[in-house]
């Protein structure tokens, strides 16, 4: 089964346990999101094409994370005229996976939506509890003798 979407300006083609990159939305980690602007949706039923939305559908998600896109540097130049401009940008993204594409009007169900994977925080955290307890002995680097000067 999935679904063709339209957020921020762009559609995306999506499935279940998808996970995509998506202009900002608001939320925070762990939020259920529901995109209500769905354009296609292919399943069991059959391909369902809208006109231009699909009624009744929508497609919820998770909010993995709020994050920034890589920088994009805007140069503008006017030649022989010693005139430049450079700017950059990053845009705001924000992470999401989709947990269920939704037909006939249903809401999102709290089931569907999984909890966030808190282990890898945990192995950093005792990782970090045993490089506090073996601090690191320092040894003072050997001083050098002063060189003599000769007359000659």
């Amino acid at each position: 089964m999935y679904a063709v979407i339209k957020t921020g300006g762009k559609q995306y083609r999506v499935a279940p346990d998808d996970i995509l990159s998506v202009e900002k939305i608001a939320g925070e980690a762990g939020d259920i999101v529901e995109f209500p602007e769905v354009l296609l949706v292919e399943g069991e039923a059959g391909l369902t094409l809208g006109a231009p939305l699909v009624d009744g559908a929508s497609v919820a998600a998770q909010v993995i994370e709020q994050a920034r896109g890589p920088k994009v540097i805007s140069f503008k130049k006017k030649r022989r005229k010693h005139q430049r401009r450079t700017r950059g940008h990053r845009q705001m993204l924000t992470r999401v996976q989709i947990t269920e594409i939704l037909t006939d009007g249903k809401k999102p169900s709290k089931a569907a939506a999984k909890p966030a994977k808190k282990a890898p925080a945990k192995a950093t955290e005792a990782a970090g509890e045993t490089a506090a307890k073996k601090p690191a002995a320092k040894k003072a680097p050997a001083k050098k003798a002063a060189a003599k000067k000769s007359d000659d």
